[in-house]
């Protein structure tokens, strides 16, 4: 898989293998069934074409994803770069695994964690408790 960024290098009809996050979802009434998909890695976006057929055979990847894979192929008109997807993966379950490995990537949950953890209400009694400076 390559970053996103490196999309502009990629000339018009060839195949890449991307991965990234999906900020975006959008099948519009007025796209007969096409599905738009952005997805971001730390380097930029892609804007993915999803056809029909293939959203129907990986409808439930496509909608749970949070993390995705795909294979396709790089449609550029004029400044507009597109990948036409031809494989799908969910990647989904790497992003469990962040917090499994070694310190760099430890998560703490925090108070606005409290639903997913079972924390309880806030016990700072409303006061706004500056650190010492």
């Amino acid at each position: 898989m390559v970053p996103c960024s490196t999309l502009d290098g990629v000339r018009d009809g060839g195949y890449v293998w991307l991965a990234g996050l999906i900020p975006v979802r959008q099948r519009p009434g007025s796209a007969k069934g096409v599905m738009f998909i952005t997805i971001d890695d730390e380097t930029g976006i892609a804007n993915l074409i999803v056809w029909p057929r293939m959203f129907e055979e990986n409808r439930r990847l496509v909608m749970g994803a949070r993390l995705l894979g795909i294979y396709g192929q790089v449609q550029r008109e004029g400044e507009a770069v597109h990948v036409i997807v031809k494989k799908l993966v969910n990647l989904s379950d790497i992003l469990d695994t962040l917090t499994q490995r070694d310190g760099s990537f430890r998560l703490a949950l925090g108070r606005a964690d409290g639903a997913m953890s079972g924390g309880g209400p806030d016990r700072g009694g409303g006061k706004c408790q500056l650190p010492n400076s």
